[in-house]
């Protein structure tokens, strides 16, 4: 590489390929099995859908089933402090449960601007933090040599050129991401190539 020259982000993957975790499908909680710890979306068709949101075991009262919801902030830091913390109780029809779908391939610069129905919560494909338009704070997964997942990370950097001269993001796990709003106690982070982190 001669000097001055940006490094080529794209070096490094295994034959040139796109290896794409698996998206994000919402499925009504209805269909879902257990609940408790799962990422879900709250909302009403036609209205609108809320995220960042996890869910504990339905509970029956009366004739009727609901879905007990916390942000997923006050979801880790019950967990982690082992404290009590207020949940609110959302009908069952109107929660919905991430479930990964699918792999698939990503292109590269591909932008998903599509219509879409409001009769429920809109999927996701995960876009390459290449190609993102901000990465800070949200949610990646990294694909890891094996061609696994490593999911629950938060992007705590934007792409930026790492000591060794790889396009490169800082990562936390999430907990760690949760834990320093509610503490202010620095994440630990592990800087991860570019090429192998997605958005979620």
């Amino acid at each position: 590489m001669s000097s001055g020259s940006m490094p080529d982000p794209f070096s490094g993957r295994r034959d040139g390929a796109l290896d794409s975790p698996r998206p994000i499908v919402p499925t009504p909680a209805t269909m879902a099995g257990d609940l408790r710890g799962r990422r879900v979306l709250v909302g009403l068709p036609g209205h609108g859908w809320r995220g960042d949101l996890r869910a504990d075991e339905k509970v029956i009262q009366g004739s009727r089933t609901y879905v007990p919801v916390m942000p997923e902030a006050e979801w880790y830091r019950a967990e982690a402090e082992r404290t009590e913390v207020f949940a609110a109780l959302v009908p069952v029809e109107r929660v919905w449960v991430e479930e990964l779908g699918f792999p698939g391939t990503t292109t590269p610069g591909a932008k998903v601007n599509q219509l879409v129905s409001l009769d429920e919560p809109p999927r996701r494909p995960p876009v390459s933090a290449i190609d993102a338009d901000t990465l800070t704070g949200r949610r990646v997964t990294q694909i890891l040599d094996d061609g696994s997942e490593r999911r629950d990370l938060r992007a705590v950097t934007e792409s930026h050129v790492s000591d060794d001269g790889t396009v490169s993001v800082r990562v936390a796990q999430e907990l760690d991401w949760y834990r320093w709003g509610w503490s202010g106690k620095l994440p630990r982070t592990l800087e991860v190539p570019a090429h192998l982190l997605w958005v979620e």
